[in-house]
């Protein structure tokens, strides 16, 4: 059972053992560094802990940490809504975790956040996310052509969101 918990128990070696992965990396914004280093790990947590990086959550399945996932809430004329982030550990992709989780995080930001719209930007290419993202119930609203740079590459980026029902 998928789970969001604090990082409370999330040691920086583990962090890092898992984000330590160019897979991972290459589908992630350039401030995820590659390598991943112990020290790399220390500054995410302490990041973490003063809250700088919007509602951050460790992934867990039952007892294992397997990821981090957040909301990040935008502000001014866009603050209602936020963006969601999510990564996995390698070994625990196509496990159907991830959609667990953007499903908890989706939940978290319209029930306890009030959200009335949550995006997320995916590379063209990362067709595992898009399917994660389509499994939770987001939809495709564009496709931003030529809009990120990655390792040296133009790359499309495809908006994926969803609206919160509820209100």
């Amino acid at each position: 059972m998928v789970l969001l918990k604090s990082f409370d128990a999330v040691s920086p070696g583990g962090l890092q053992q898992l984000a330590n992965n160019a897979a991972i990396a290459q589908n992630l914004r350039d401030v995820f560094p590659h390598p991943y280093t112990l020290a790399d790990a220390h500054f995410f947590l302490s990041l973490v802990e003063q809250r700088k990086v919007g509602h951050t959550f460790a992934i867990y399945n039952d007892e294992t940490f397997v990821g981090v996932g957040s909301i990040v809430p935008q502000d001014d004329i866009y603050r209602h809504s936020a963006e969601i982030g999510y990564w996995l550990g390698e070994p625990f992709w196509g496990k159907g975790y991830a959609t667990e989780a953007v499903n908890l995080l989706t939940q978290y930001a319209f029930d306890e956040l009030k959200l009335v719209r949550i995006y997320a930007g995916v590379f063209a290419g990362n067709v595992a996310s898009a399917r994660v993202l389509k499994k939770a119930g987001y939809c495709l609203e564009a496709v931003l052509q030529s809009s990120v740079i990655k390792q040296g590459k133009l790359l499309d980026q495809h908006l994926y969101s969803i609206l919160n029902n509820k209100l």
